[in-house]
């Protein structure tokens, strides 16, 4: 049965997280402490918060690649077990190359801290937002957009979830359409319009760090959010990553390409269960398991047994 590693992105952050595993597992413990040492007070925000600390893009970012990472290393020790293929949703397209060596997790850690300061710095606070949009089709989103300024598609999550972002007069606009024609808006609790035009400035700061950071060979295939396919070509990279910033997170066709590929097991590295509780809905026949924490590992081995 082939697996794909999946790694969460921004939002699902929570004060403590990883704790047990770097009190538990020597592998996590000696991960988390190399990147307590690159991001001095890392570790005092992730184990102890505070929240509101903690939620701000430039530390929540760094903080879900060194906690989805030492889940990742701690369930390799215990299994001496590799992917087949990878995916990350958004920022955790960061982890998923750092998980396939095509990134070293020092580099990752400094770029996804430059790259979270770039997007809060490129939009005002007040000036953008997100929201979520159900029980319409992606099609039904596709020609309301249409001729609407300041709000476009930024992620493709489910069949059934999708979220814009943009300016909040074009996303609230645009979320007075869609209940027009049946949605359910849910405005979503950011900091800025991710994954819109808006984020422009951030990709442009970006880009000079991709261009000087060193990629390395893929040890196994990862699907790359703004392309919905699988990637083993490092001189891409910096091309993919900086174009993630503004483009769509097209997850719906992420995962349903990690099937096309083969994969039967996907397995959600780092806290909460949100990749999961996505591949489900997107695929209600595939096996999904979290590993967050030493009782998530326990159980995934039991089943193994």
């Amino acid at each position: 049965m082939k697996i794909a590693a999946l790694f969460p992105g921004q939002g699902s952050q929570t004060v403590g997280m990883t704790k047990d595993f770097f009190e538990h597992n020597d592998s996590a413990r000696a991960l988390l402490e190399r990147a307590f040492q690159v991001l001095p007070g890392l570790e005092t925000l992730m184990f102890e918060g505070p929240e509101d600390a903690l939620k701000l893009t430039e530390n929540a970012q760094p903080a879900l690649v060194a906690s989805s990472i030492a889940c990742y290393r701690a369930w390799r020790a215990a299994t001496h077990q590799t992917p087949d293929f990878a995916a990350g949703h958004s920022l955790g397209e960061f982890s998923a190359l750092v998980a396939a060596r095509a990134l070293e997790f020092d580099d990752a850690l400094r770029l996804v801290r430059a790259r979270g300061r770039y997007m809060q710095a490129a939009v005002p606070v007040g000036q953008g937002a997100m929201a979520a949009v159900l029980k319409v089709s992606l099609e039904v989103i596709r020609e309301t957009l249409i001729g609407l300024e300041g709000a476009e598609i930024a992620n493709l999550n489910t069949l059934e979830q999708t979220v814009i972002s943009g300016s909040v007069a074009g996303v609230a606009a645009a979320s007075e359409a869609l209940k027009q024609k049946g949605a359910r808006i849910i405005p979503l609790q950011v900091s800025a319009p991710f994954h819109s035009s808006l984020m422009q400035p951030a990709r442009e700061r970006l880009e000079k760090d991709l261009a000087v950071t060193e990629f390395h060979d893929f040890y196994f295939p990862v699907v790359a959010n703004v392309t919905a396919q699988q990637n083993t070509d490092s001189s891409s990279l910096s091309d993919l990553l900086s174009r993630q910033v503004t483009g769509s997170v097209r997850w719906v066709e992420s995962v349903q390409q990690l099937w096309e590929l083969g994969a039967r097991e996907f397995i959600e590295f780092g806290p909460g269960t949100v990749l999961t509780g996505m591949v489900k809905k997107i695929l209600p026949e595939a096996q999904t398991f979290n590993i967050s924490s030493p009782e998530g590992l326990d159980g995934y081995l039991k089943t193994k047994m």
